[in-house]
């Protein structure tokens, strides 16, 4: 590397960071790609959902409860990746459908522990599918083993970023 190149940079680990975004434009930039995949998955889940009387929300709610089922609200928020206000009002729509259950705590009545119902895993599995399909379209034509590779690398960024020990 040349000196100009040096000055332009910094190491950080074995990345090298540009100092600016413009240096490394959009289509380097993890986080801009990050977030227009999520938002266009999310798009696609929404209009495919709606039709099933979903939200991406209560979905992600649903399939965080079918996994980990009893998390307290905070844990909930933090496993979906859903705001607390947000969350909150999912939770109260689940609640009337009949799709999850909410506990109080047995140390701590104010706690509440939210459960999946049977009607909430039935129409989680109905709409796995969707889910299921979106998620394959997003990793049409890349190999198994780079998938691996991709899902491992996920991992550790989140590893990195993680303010919570979920």
């Amino acid at each position: 590397m040349d000196k100009n190149a040096n000055e332009l940079t910094e190491p950080v680990d074995e990345v090298v960071v540009p100092r600016t975004l413009g240096e490394i434009g959009l289509q380097n930039f993890a986080p801009y790609l990050m977030n227009r995949i999520m938002g266009r998955y999310n798009q696609s889940l929404h209009e495919q959902l709606g039709e099933a009387g979903l939200s991406v929300a209560k979905m992600r709610a649903l399939a965080v409860l079918s996994v980990v089922d009893g998390l307290m609200t905070n844990e909930l928020a933090v496993y979906a990746v859903i705001e607390q206000s947000t969350l909150s009002r999912t939770l109260d729509g689940l609640e009337a459908d009949n799709l999850i259950r909410r506990e109080a705590g047995t140390r701590d009545s104010r706690v509440r522990h939210i459960f999946i119902t049977q009607a909430g895993r039935d129409t989680f599995m109905r709409i796995w599918p969707i889910v299921a399909d979106a998620y394959s379209a997003m990793f049409a034509g890349i190999p198994a083993d780079e998938h691996d590779r991709f899902l491992a690398t996920l991992n550790k960024i989140l590893r990195n970023i993680r303010k919570h020990e979920l």
